[in-house]
């Protein structure tokens, strides 16, 4: 090894400590490629941690039967639709939070976060009382079998009820994203998913004193470790160990504030309310094939999180440099960070799709033996890994806009990718054309390489750079 190598080694090495300790908050000036590093790495260790969560919970509940496996595939569309709300406010959330940065406006920030959270709030309660006392209705309108409902309803009553904890975890994390603190974010979804991981097996088959409660058991596990997560993040605000330190006489309502975290939120509840719904169609129409071609699209989709959470990582990066730039006045560097991070999102998920392609009916068999799940798995797997580098860019460029506050522009994207394209051809191939489970996989990857190449052309008009929040 030459000393030219070994150095740069060591300087990655000291970049990569400084990431995940927070040592460095500073994006709007220096190298955009050390920026991309710093923000990155947090970011995709968090993904990563959530990633590894979803793989590991689907291993434990895979042990159970067929139809605890489909009864997480139908509960986790449902519950993607109403935090549609949540979402929105996380991307309105980061966008100004990141301005504010920007701008060196650290109390805007503070106030920001105050009403985001209060907004969170609502939402979470609201979604709770009717996920707690609708459970078994929401289960049957999604097309699940009488036996599924009576084995899963627990799972999808705590899921639902319980959301205020993955609710809340999540739109904390979007306001320590927006203030550069990431490595703060990532270390909360350190401690939730670690507890998550422990606690699963115990509450699922059971442990000394703890009973065995089966699926409902990873519903048990999740509240208990995202909420002990929420504890810790309030702990973070509260004693001013990130960027924004809360205090008590914070807790006001501030209309003004609050009517704009709404308008900017608005476009992405509206964006993410489109995404879901057609997922949730899109699960509605597996379910027609039966439990065991659900139970493998489940899988193969929690297989893909794995590495699309990491994808994610990085374009949450790109929202941060895009507000902050933005805030600072420099336009330009917000957009040369947008490519430069699509670029290195690209490369990693061109790898990801070979060795899908190669090896996907060998990962969904490690979690499932039955010759139908396996065989739908691995096939949804390979298909949709086609439109993998297609998916790098597209969620990079989504996230830009949204770190700008453009938040309409996505969501006429995804208007058009996914009702009044994916949908249609979903329908059409699965149903009308008789091509089953894989139209469905087929109309996947074709509705996102559209939403990339749309998302491209739009983001190099530049009309988010004009956007005020």
């Amino acid at each position: 090894m030459t000393q030219s190598n070994s150095y740069s080694i060591k300087k990655l090495f000291r970049y990569f400590i400084q990431a995940i300790t927070g040592a460095e908050n500073e994006f709007t000036t220096g190298s955009i490629r050390k920026a991309i590093f710093m923000l990155s790495i947090p970011m995709i260790l968090e993904m990563m941690m959530e990633s590894i969560f979803a793989i590991v919970d689907i291993a434990y509940v895979s042990q159970v039967s067929v139809n605890a496996v489909a009864t997480i595939g139908l509960t986790e569309s449902v519950i993607t639709l109403v935090y549609a709300v949540a979402i929105g406010l996380s991307m309105a959330a980061t966008a100004v939070v990141a301005r504010r940065i920007g701008e060196k406006d650290v109390q805007g920030a503070r106030e920001a976060a105050v009403q985001a959270i209060a907004l969170g709030v609502v939402v979470a309660l609201i979604v709770g009382v009717i996920g707690f006392l609708y459970a078994k209705d929401i289960l049957a309108l999604m097309g699940a079998e009488p036996e599924l409902i009576a084995e899963g309803y627990g799972y999808t009553q705590l899921l639902l009820g319980g959301n205020i904890t993955i609710l809340l975890l999540f739109l904390i994390n979007a306001i320590f994203r927006g203030a550069g603190n990431a490595s703060v974010a990532m270390w909360t979804l350190v401690l939730s998913n670690g507890l998550n991981i422990i606690l699963d097996p115990i509450f699922i088959f059971g442990w000394g004193p703890v009973p065995e409660y089966g699926v409902m058991g990873a519903a048990i596990a999740t509240n208990i470790g995202r909420g002990t997560a929420v504890v810790f993040q309030l702990a973070i605000l509260f004693f001013g160990w990130s960027t924004i330190q809360i205090k008590i006489k914070d807790f006001v309502i501030r209309f003004k504030v609050m009517l704009n975290l709404i308008k900017v939120s608005l476009g992405g509840i509206a964006q993410f309310l489109i995404g879901t719904s057609s997922w949730v169609f899109l699960m509605r129409m597996m379910a027609e094939f039966g439990s065991e071609v659900l139970a493998g699209y489940t899988i193969a989709i929690r297989i893909m999180l794995f590495t699309l959470m990491p994808a994610w990582g990085m374009s949450n990066a790109a929202a941060t440099l895009v507000g902050q730039n933005l805030g600072a006045k420099k336009p330009e560097r917000a957009e040369t960070s947008v490519w430069k991070t699509g670029k290195y999102n690209a490369y990693f998920m061109g790898i990801v799709s070979l060795i899908y392609l190669f090896f996907a009916y060998d990962l969904v068999g490690w979690f499932n033996d039955n010759p139908v799940v396996i065989e739908n798995g691995g096939l949804c797997l390979q298909i949709i890994a086609v439109g993998y580098i297609f998916y790098a860019y597209g969620m990079v460029v989504t996230q830009a806009f949204n770190g700008a506050g453009d938040t309409g522009t996505p969501t006429k994207i995804n208007l058009v990718a996914f009702w009044m394209f994916q949908l249609p051809f979903a329908y059409l191939a699965a149903i009308t054309f008789k091509l089953g489970a894989m139209g469905v996989f087929i109309a996947i990857t074709a509705a996102e390489i559209l939403l990339a190449i749309v998302s491209i052309i739009w983001f190099k008009k530049g009309n988010w750079k004009k956007v005020q929040v």
